[in-house]
């Protein structure tokens, strides 16, 4: 088995661990700053809305042209007063976007770059998108985004409980948040594939925050009849059984969608590809994030409110006290009595085990004398 393999073995058993959960606070300002870096982005830049939301004209080449990309671009500048995009494709043509142009303004911006490229107006296909087309677009990126929302909360409520589906809930915002503000950073136009990147990442984010929260709900189930883990440590072994596995599932996952970004949209100049590639680059990344570092420690923060989870944190707290005091006077406890309500948890550990939080801590094996107590066993 392969060194990964081994530690998600460990891993999963308890054998060893990374406290996320007490750390929580930590997460929680790395959070904080990331998302409000993105907010004063998103003030201060805004988004680069695509012609599909802001309204504009495209203009295309039938022909291929020996002039530059650059030449074209000051060309239709100077003809529209307004900033335009121009990409060459893989055929020699000539595919310009300029944003906020009327019928008038788009006649005249085709009529000067048919000029300028030596060729006919009507070689110049011009397709000109009004700005109703793209509000209705982005009205119906909203809706679909509550839709979204509000099923997701509903079902984690019905399938798990409220505050796993907050938390879920606030993972996901984060996301967008971050996603969002990123985009408006780096400057990449908004289209309709941007859209497509955002609704997808959603979903990327949801799966690992469930599977997590799945662990934990069976490791929880009657965890107020044992007097052996708090809440907050159930869920961190919880996140830690399925960190290897979170991992391999994003690593899987950047890797085509880096190569889309990266290779496809740096090297190739497929533009249409950043749209898309970026959203999802950004958002499995900060959803991975999430899903360890918010989703589960925020679970853990909100049930730790409860009276019944207070009660037992306080019961764990003082039997541990108890059993250290007992401990530095040499009066162990009984092993029978350890294993017997190690067995009626369905757990061979003993009581005295040390939760599994940190890395490298390793459980003690038990040694149980089966022929009775002080006597040899035949």
């Amino acid at each position: 088995m392969s060194r990964l393999g081994t530690l998600g073995a460990r891993l999963y058993r308890g054998e060893v661990g990374y406290d996320f959960v007490a750390k929580r606070k930590i997460w929680y300002g790395i959070s904080i700053l990331i998302t409000i870096t993105a907010i004063v982005g998103l003030a201060v830049r805004g988004l680069n809305m695509g012609i599909e939301f802001s309204g504009g004209a495209i203009f295309n080449t039938t022909d291929k042209t020996s002039v530059s990309v650059q030449d074209a671009k000051e060309t239709v500048e100077t003809a529209s007063g307004h900033t335009a995009i121009v990409q060459k494709t893989g055929e020699g043509k000539l595919r310009v976007q300029v944003s906020e142009l009327d019928a008038a303004q788009s006649r005249a911006t085709q009529e000067a770059l048919a000029k300028k490229l030596g060729v006919p107006t009507d070689k110049i296909n011009t397709d000109i998108v009004g700005p109703s087309w793209g509000e209705e677009i982005a009205n119906k990126a909203w809706t679909g985004l509550a839709v979204f929302m509000l099923l997701v909360v509903i079902y984690l409520a019905i399938a798990f409980e409220w505050r796993m589906a907050l938390a879920a809930l606030v993972a996901l915002i984060h996301d967008l948040t971050i996603t969002v503000g990123i985009y408006a950073l780096v400057g990449f136009e908004v289209t309709p594939g941007t859209v497509i990147g955002l609704l997808t990442i959603l979903g990327y984010s949801l799966y690992d925050t469930v599977v997590v929260f799945d662990g934990l709900k069976e490791s929880a189930k009657d965890i107020t009849k044992q007097t052996r883990w708090t809440y907050s440590e159930i869920a961190n072994r919880s996140l830690n059984g399925t960190l290897v596995r979170s991992i391999n599932t994003t690593v899987v996952a950047l890797l085509p969608v880096a190569g889309l970004l990266f290779i496809g949209g740096g090297f190739l100049g497929a533009g249409m590809l950043n749209d898309i590639s970026l959203a999802l680059f950004v958002g499995l990344a900060a959803g991975a994030y999430s899903s360890i570092f918010i989703a589960t420690p925020l679970v853990a923060d909100l049930k730790e409110r409860d009276p019944r989870m207070k009660a037992l944190t306080r019961r764990v707290h003082a039997k541990r006290a108890a059993q250290a005091a007992k401990a530095d006077s040499g009066q162990d406890e009984p092993r029978d009595a350890q294993e017997a309500e190690a067995a009626e948890y369905g757990d061979d550990e003993p009581q005295d085990a040390s939760p599994a939080g940190v890395v490298g801590q390793r459980r003690q094996p038990v040694s149980r004398n089966r022929g009775g107590r002080g006597g040899k066993r035949r």
